[in-house]
């Protein structure tokens, strides 16, 4: 089942005496298990019948002994382990998957792990509760996402400013979701954010970002680029060079596509890049510039510099002064 239809099922009080959440994205495995212990016991009920473990802490057999016992004053019991991937001995817990107390719903919130397919406990939760696996997202699913969340708070985004967050914030959902929450506050309804809302309210400056770089590097614009370097290099925290390098990567990659692809429908283009064809002009622009034996050199050169920013052989150099050679390279 999805996310929607977890929550949508637990909405219409329809609960399995097991849910096992896993995998390595943990926002959907928090949301669920948050939904759990918020919705499912009244006020009054949560102080005898609801209990949260945490894995590191926590002994299968009390967690067994507790599941079985009945609800007091109430029609069900919630038992939540979270942190359950440090949940020494888990396996045990298969003697009480295979016969659940049905008054009891167990969370088992796995994160950044999957529990083995091939395990007796998977197998058992599979054919009584619900198994729910949270991958992560790629970092191209990461604007559509924020489209989608954001739809649901009334507010739109335009591509720019999307293209700043995922640049800036990465693929960690619960990260981008905060930042969201927070900008979504400072914004009245059915607002569009736009890139000036993002520097204003987020910090990411809209003149100096990896995407504004990419331009830069595209249009050969060695000031420009120059610019933004240095405002990399004095602000290193909010610019770590390991971001600046994967946002290269990942645009140069696609640029390298559009050779392969071909040019003239931009709608299939936008699906063979997985990209927005509001950004396809970027990309053509950009292999009309750089043929393909030189994007090969690119990719070289971007996995040279990523060694040195790691020391090897014996590299000292700043990560702003990395960034200035790679990027002179790049364009010359």
């Amino acid at each position: 089942m999805t996310y929607n239809q977890i929550i949508t099922d637990l909405k219409a009080k329809k609960y399995k005496p097991i849910y096992l959440l896993m995998g390595d994205e943990p926002y959907y495995l928090d949301k669920i298990t948050d939904y759990i212990i918020k919705n499912t016991l009244k006020e009054d009920e949560k102080a005898f019948n609801q209990t949260v473990f945490y894995g590191k802490d926590a002994e299968v057999s009390t967690i067994d002994t507790l599941a079985r016992r009945y609800p007091m004053m109430a029609e069900r019991m919630v038992i939540v382990i979270k942190e359950a991937q440090s949940l020494k001995n888990i396996e045990k817990l298969v003697y009480y998957a295979q016969k659940p107390q049905k008054s009891t719903v167990l969370v088992i919130n796995y994160k950044y792990k999957t529990l083995p397919k091939n395990r007796k406990l998977y197998k058992a939760i599979k054919k009584i509760g619900e198994v729910f696996e949270s991958k992560k997202l790629y970092e191209n699913k990461i604007p559509q996402w924020i489209n989608e969340y954001l739809k649901t708070k009334k507010v739109s985004i335009e591509p720019i400013a999307g293209k700043l967050l995922t640049d800036f914030l990465g693929t960690d959902l619960t990260k981008i979701s905060n930042e969201l929450d927070k900008l979504i506050i400072s914004l009245p309804e059915n607002t569009k954010i736009s890139p000036k809302d993002i520097e204003e309210n987020i910090g990411i400056s809209k003149d100096f970002n990896n995407f504004e770089l990419q331009n830069a590097i595209v249009t050969k614009d060695m000031l420009k680029a120059n610019r933004i370097v240095n405002y990399f290099a004095k602000n290193p925290k909010d610019n770590p060079l390991v971001l600046t390098l994967t946002a290269l990567y990942s645009f140069f990659a696609k640029v390298l596509m559009v050779h392969y692809v071909g040019t003239g429908d931009d709608y299939k283009l936008a699906s063979a890049l997985k990209t927005s064809p509001y950004f396809i002009s970027s990309y053509v622009n950009a292999s009309k510039k750089y043929k393909k034996a030189k994007l090969l050199n690119i990719f070289s050169l971007l996995r040279e510099f990523d060694l040195k920013s790691k020391g090897v052989g014996n590299v000292s150099l700043a990560h702003g002064s990395l960034l200035r050679e790679l990027v002179f390279k790049i364009m010359y």
